[in-house]
């Protein structure tokens, strides 16, 4: 091993301007009055950011493959390409107010990544591949997260390809309209790590004033629709005592669901966010209201318990013949924990930078969730403004956006083998 290789190597550092540069690009695709971006999975806007990034990965001398739920694999070769691949990417679809950076920094982290490599002359043992993936969203067609759950076996090809939006357009002839139904099988071959960087979506990070985010993992969910049923009555004539008032008992259900986040903390977390009163008028009773609950913990046991803590309150709540409660569980997303040497690689990484860095946990969802369930994974978060996103005000700072792609590129660097530039080499 030469010290000044592997000096050189220590050194390497991503162009932030160029990554930038290339974020607020992609987001003129779709971009909104309000600076944000509207880029619905599989439409042509879809196709447009497609093109647009997969030009760039070729640019820089990459393979680029579609399987059949339209993922994009962009592959950097290896000085031993028969190895499994070290990977990095996201999405690029958006929420109909969306930002220019949940998923998309991701995505064009991993291109700068591959820049800097190429910039150098950097070659590595192991093949890299940055992926976009598809319908991450769910904002058009659901499940969530679908081209990364079909990768991972969640669900069936078949299933996500039946999907349909609003308009009766199925996910299988929106592949073919913007021509991203792609002819590589899904999964079946082995990656030695995958990473993720994005934004963190909430308001941690930057209220400590700490760059860095190593996630160790990720909430477990569980979803709940219910429905609680009394009878509608003029509210004039009949006495407060004799109401068989559900939106009443709603309120009730609601507290309660703030009251089992907070008795499950630190990340216990707890939502109603639909609501749906029935009738709706002013002057009648309310006799039936559909609301949904969100319940999340790091992991099972705790989420286990706020899901019985939340059935007892639903069972004290009911009145037999009075006030009828019927709860059903919808989504079950079991807590994923990451793959502690990664998150490790990423705390050395932002160490080796001079970075300050925290461990926090993702109460979203991500790709990364799914990935989790078939290889070694982590990912990397770096603030954004207020925590807000799903959001056209969403923002980071260009300088945060810069270390977490650096972060990025020393972890990835530390799991590809050998390091070879121009006609020395080192060990990762």
């Amino acid at each position: 091993m030469e010290m000044n290789t592997l000096e050189a190597v220590s050194a390497l550092r991503v162009n932030g301007e160029r990554l930038w540069n290339s974020l607020m690009k992609l987001a003129q695709i779709g971009a909104t009055d309000k600076g944000g971006v509207c880029r619905l999975a599989l439409t042509d806007l879809d196709r447009q950011g497609r093109d647009l990034v997969s030009s760039w990965a070729r640019d820089l001398g990459c393979t680029v493959r579609v399987d059949a739920i339209g993922n994009i694999f962009m592959r950097r070769a290896g000085l031993r390409d028969e190895l499994p691949p070290v990977m990095t990417g996201s999405h690029i679809d958006t929420q109909p107010t969306g930002g220019k950076f949940d998923g998309n920094y991701g995505v064009l982290s991993g291109i700068e990544v591959l820049r800097t490599l190429r910039d150098h002359g950097i070659e590595t043992e192991a093949p890299l591949e940055v992926v976009i993936w598809t319908n991450e969203e769910g904002s058009r067609y659901v499940p969530v997260m679908m081209g990364s759950g079909v990768y991972a076996g969640a669900f069936t090809l078949d299933h996500a390809l039946d999907a349909t939006d609003r308009d009766g357009i199925s996910v299988r002839q929106a592949l073919n309209d913007i021509g991203y139904a792609g002819t590589e099988p899904i999964g079946g071959r082995d990656v030695s790590a995958y990473f993720e960087a994005h934004i963190e979506q909430g308001p941690i990070l930057e209220a400590r004033n700490i760059t860095i985010g190593a996630v160790q993992g990720a909430l477990g969910q569980r979803w709940y629709d219910i429905t609680i049923t009394g009878q509608e009555a003029h509210a004039g004539p009949t006495p407060m005592e004799l109401r068989r008032d559900a939106l009443l008992v709603a309120a009730e259900v609601i507290r309660a669901v703030n009251r089992i986040a907070l008795d499950h903390a630190p990340h216990g977390r707890g939502t109603v966010g639909c609501l749906d009163n029935f009738p709706n008028s002013r002057n009648v009773i309310p006799g039936r209201v559909g609301l949904t609950v969100d319940l999340r913990a790091a992991d099972d046991a705790t989420l286990d318990s706020m899901a019985a803590a939340l059935a007892r309150t639903l069972q004290e709540l009911t009145l037999p013949g009075k006030i009828e409660i019927e709860s059903k569980e919808v989504v079950y997303f079991p807590p994923q924990p990451f793959e502690p040497g990664l998150v490790q690689a990423i705390r050395d990484g932002a160490a080796t930078l001079g970075l300050d860095h925290l461990d926090v946990i993702s109460g979203a969802g991500h790709d990364a969730v799914y990935m989790a369930r078939v290889t070694p994974t982590a990912m990397i978060f770096v603030p954004c403004k207020d925590g807000i996103s799903h959001n056209e005000i969403e923002d980071a700072q260009p300088d945060h956006l810069e270390a977490g792609c650096n972060v990025l590129l020393h972890a990835m660097l530390r799991c590809c083998g050998e390091i070879r530039t121009q006609a020395a080499k080192v060990s990762a």
